[in-house]
């Protein structure tokens, strides 16, 4: 029998292969604003390490290459991605000079390629394996506890983005937590706004279309339009109601943002309980009306409980697309990681655009990633219960 290859193993490996022959693998600027020097990974390691490393993604990508075994496949992506993850830091160490705080190195693009590559690797085995709602749970929460114990370790401290971090330590929570609150507060907004009239929009035929076609014309406003379009009524409201600058509603800053915010997570939260509630079963209904149920009994006990799994969701959808959003808020003055980002590109200081951008992205992902267990777990229950 011939040698079979794997065909996005040939990907993987050809990605990979660029990353370490091609690629710079780090990137050293005498100060955080001028431009770079590129450094490839024998140069930007030393050399013990910059050979080890290349002798493991080698490895890893003709495992990827191949047709292997999934378990060989996870412990060899698992240990590139850790080899990868650490030998960065080193990297910063390797190339600062001595005693010189104003150097900063940042991973270069071949860096993030062999993340994508390897993480690739790695999320092709875990979907392979068909892991349960709980063990993807259980290998995000992995992920993140080896990444925070690779931060406490002090190791990454000389990359960058850590010295950006460190300048920036308090602010960096702060507007770490009114990301959240942005993003989380208007999803509960619209959960408690959109179920009710996703509700009524299923059993009120003529209301459907017009909310829904309203709630499409929404969506389709870009999110730097729809947040300068609230500024006027905001800015009118804050001077002239009484009391409403005191609740903090203003043309700019968090108001305008949460509202628009607000918006945009009604159409997928109202839709999908329209569709939910459509997709109950006529028979699940006339068994619990023949039972003496009455319409808000049926609602509670049998329509929304079968529909939960397609409006949960909407939910996900809201709140990773709202995680997203939330970045354009700093614009306005609305705060949230997206104040790193611009700061960062008015700077052309990269590494203070990633420290916004990579939480951000990170959130995304682990909301993503819980709350499709979440929809798989009541999916389950649902057919169990239906069965």
């Amino acid at each position: 029998m011939g040698i079979r290859f794997d065909k996005l193993g040939v990907v993987i490996a050809a990605i990979a292969a660029y990353a370490c022959l091609v690629a710079p693998f780090a990137t050293f600027r005498a100060n955080r604003i001028v431009p770079g020097e590129a450094r490839s990974m024998l140069e930007a390691l030393p050399p013990a390490a910059g050979w080890t490393l290349t002798a493991i993604v080698a490895a890893a990508a003709l495992v990827a290459l191949l047709r292997t075994p999934l378990l060989l496949r996870l412990v060899a992506s698992v240990i590139a991605l850790a080899a990868v993850a650490v030998l960065i830091g080193l990297a910063g160490s390797f190339l600062t000079p001595e005693g010189d705080s104003y150097a900063r190195i940042s991973p270069a693009h071949g860096f993030w390629l062999l993340v994508f590559a390897l993480a690739l690797l790695l999320a092709d085995v875990l979907t392979r394996l068909s892991l349960s709602p709980w063990a993807r749970v259980a290998a995000l929460a992995a992920a993140v506890a080896a990444l925070g114990l690779l931060l406490a370790s002090g190791s990454w401290n000389s990359l960058s983005i850590l010295k950006e971090y460190t300048n920036r330590a308090d602010s960096f929570w702060t507007e770490g937590g009114k990301h959240l609150t942005l993003a989380l507060g208007s999803l509960a907004a619209a959960v408690v706004v959109g179920l009710p009239l996703g509700i009524l929009c299923h059993r009120v035929d003529p209301l459907r279309a017009g909310v829904l076609n309203v709630l499409n014309i929404i969506q389709t406003i870009p999110s730097i339009a729809l947040f300068g379009l609230l500024i006027a009524p905001l800015g009118w409201l804050a001077a002239n109601a009484p009391g409403a600058a005191a609740l903090g509603i203003r043309g700019i800053g968090t108001a305008p943002a949460f509202l628009a915010l607000f918006l945009y997570s009604l159409l997928p939260v109202v839709a999908n309980t329209v569709v939910g509630l459509a997709g109950v079963p006529r028979a699940a209904n006339d068994a619990a009306r023949g039972m003496g149920m009455t319409s808000r009994q049926r609602l509670f006990r049998v329509e929304l409980p079968l529909a939960l799994p397609v409006i949960l969701t909407g939910i996900r959808i809201v709140l990773v697309q709202n995680i997203g959003l939330a970045t354009i808020a700093a614009l306005i003055g609305g705060g949230g990681f997206g104040v790193f980002v611009f700061q960062g590109i008015g700077q052309t200081a990269m590494d203070l655009v990633l420290l916004g951008a990579l939480p951000t992205v990170m959130l995304a992902f682990t909301a993503a990633i819980v709350l499709d267990a979440v929809v798989e777990l009541t999916s389950i229950q649902k057919s169990g219960a239906s069965s």
